[in-house]
């Protein structure tokens, strides 16, 4: 999969100044609505310092039958794109 499929409108979800205990809600939602509005590529950015968010993002995604792959950004270190099993 290559990133430059995404655009600067595809659909983001910021978790800056979130915590992990949050992060199951906010992405569970975020990937809910994306999948009814038939979004196949998002964006979740944790920021590249964030090695928390990181970890818990990826331990979530790994166990959702939702996400089809996802991997991290590499022209940004500090996202990860997510190929919905749309």
């Amino acid at each position: 999969m290559r990133s430059d499929i995404l655009t600067s409108k595809s659909p983001s979800l910021d978790l800056h100044g979130e915590t992990s205990d949050f992060l199951p809600i906010l992405v569970n939602q975020f990937i809910k609505d994306n999948i009814k509005l038939q979004n196949k590529y998002i964006i979740v950015v944790h920021g590249h310092n964030s090695d928390v968010l990181k970890k818990h993002l990826q331990s979530y995604l790994k166990n959702d039958n939702r996400v089809k792959h996802y991997y991290i950004d590499s022209h940004n270190i500090g996202q990860t794109i997510i190929e919905l099993d749309i």
